[in-house]
């Protein structure tokens, strides 16, 4: 059975309608990293990184770690990503724009020489849709669920499901 899901709240819904949120949320999903490791890793200004940052800490997205010294000396906040986003039912037209658009920018870090796609038309009569869209889910789940392996290769996955006419 997949991972019961609460309704997203009206903060949580804008903490993630951001492509950047997103692939912050990914990035700290399995190592913690720090502001200015996360504007390294996005390419963007770390002032506008901390700026995400602070706001999905504040809906609970990211937690801060203990801070420690980096090679200067200089304090740093590490941020790991709680999993909220994975417990929420979050269907809204501006969190789905936002995950495209994650996706799309984490495809054109990588280039389409790293991408295997696929694209598959099933017909499904409408009242086994829930079982399949269920089913679905229970495999992303299991994988979800199990320990992270920090020595594993990451693997990012975009599915979707829309009506092919």
């Amino acid at each position: 059975m997949p991972t019961p899901r609460r309704a997203a709240t009206e903060a949580e819904i804008a903490a993630m309608a951001s492509g950047i949120r997103l692939r912050i949320i990914r990035l700290t999903y399995s190592e913690a990293l720090t502001n200015k490791e996360l504007a390294e890793r996005l390419d963007r200004d770390p002032a506008t990184t901390l700026h995400h940052v602070r706001k999905l800490v504040d809906t609970g997205f990211l937690e801060a770690l203990p801070p420690r010294r980096g090679t200067r000396g200089a304090k740093e906040i590490p941020y790991r990503s709680t999993g909220l986003s994975w417990h929420l039912d979050s269907r809204d037209r501006g969190i789905d724009q936002a995950i495209f658009e994650a996706y799309l920018a984490e495809i054109a870090d990588v280039g389409f020489d790293e991408v295997q796609q696929t694209r598959l038309v099933v017909q499904v009569p409408d009242e086994q849709i829930t079982e399949f869209e269920t089913r679905l889910m229970e495999l992303v789940d299991d994988f979800m669920a199990r320990p992270v392996d920090p020595e594993a290769k990451r693997t990012a996955i975009y599915l979707s499901k829309y009506p092919s006419r």
